[in-house]
């Protein structure tokens, strides 16, 4: 089973900042047999999805010529009790990058009010890579087929 937590990249600046689109309906694979009485959102699941975007827009901004593996994320916050049936802009930017690690700060909002956020997030990066294998899933992953180019 595929784990991606965003259904579509809707904006990218490289270097600066992604956006992305979560939707969270009562059919998604992980709420399947998990609740018995009440479903809700995991908070740890939206912090996933703030995480992956940050990620490819890292590996975006370095032409694809490295990975990323999540270091460190601190200050988080996630609303609770959230029930499947809405859907959330994740917006995320790079505070400051280096050739051994990222910094940077994502939040998730919907109905104009933010539900989760990451202040400080970093990333550890991995130079063996095929760009041309992290470039394909990037147009894959994000919905943007013509824009890794």
């Amino acid at each position: 089973m595929r784990f991606l937590m965003y259904d579509s990249v809707t904006q990218i600046e490289k270097g600066v900042s992604i956006t992305g689109v979560k939707t969270f309906s009562l059919t998604e694979e992980f709420l399947r047999g998990h609740y018995t009485k009440r479903a809700i959102v995991p908070g740890v699941l939206m912090i996933e999805a703030m995480a992956q975007l940050l990620g490819w827009l890292i590996i975006y901004s370095y032409d694809f010529t490295l990975s990323t593996f999540l270091a460190l994320a601190e200050d988080a916050a996630v609303t609770p009790d959230l029930r499947p049936g809405f859907s959330a802009e994740i917006h995320a930017e790079l505070i400051s990058t280096s050739k051994r690690d990222s910094l940077g700060r994502v939040s998730m909002s919907a109905g104009g009010r933010e539900i989760a956020h990451v202040e400080r997030i970093i990333y550890g990066h991995l130079s063996r890579v095929s760009p041309e294998d992290l470039r394909r899933l990037f147009g894959y992953y994000s919905g943007l087929n013509g824009a890794a180019r």
